[in-house]
């Protein structure tokens, strides 16, 4: 079991490695993600209206990894807010090792004359490995330093 999670581990590190090179946005999340208090938090264009958003987190025992893809990321019409929908993997490296899916709904602000962009999400995880259940408390704050 050890090997399997250390081949999970180097995957999605290797993974978030190569989308951070790509990496439009960079930050910090708080709030709930994947157990954990705080996240690394990157956003990863793949178009127009499409985008991966990948956290690494930290506390509560271990480390989560989420790579969420985003296909729908729109602005809020009449507002100078955009919404996104997103869905992917999530792990938790620690006791006990976890492996499951996350869905995302948020909305966020960039600022026009800064490169900041800040936004609310909700993340709920449904886990299956090495325990199955479902935890709805993902809220968070996202901040975020616009690269290009």
């Amino acid at each position: 079991m050890n090997l399997k999670k250390l081949m999970l581990a180097v995957f999605f590190m290797g993974t978030f490695a190569i989308l951070e090179s790509q990496a439009q946005e960079l930050g910090l999340r708080f709030g709930n993600a994947n157990g954990n208090n705080v996240a690394l938090d990157g956003v990863f264009a793949l178009g127009e209206f499409s985008r991966v958003h990948g956290d690494l987190s930290f506390g509560g025992g271990g480390v989560g990894i989420d790579l969420l893809w985003n296909p729908i990321y729109r602005p809020i019409p009449d507002t100078e807010l955009n919404y996104y929908l997103g869905f992917g993997p999530s792990v938790f490296l620690g006791e006990p090792f976890l492996l499951g899916a996350a869905g995302e709904i948020g909305a966020e602000y960039e600022f026009p004359d800064f490169p900041l962009i800040v936004g609310l999400d909700w993340r709920p995880y449904f886990m299956l490995v090495e325990t199955t259940f479902f935890d709805a408390a993902g809220f968070g704050l996202n901040v975020r330093w616009r690269l290009n």
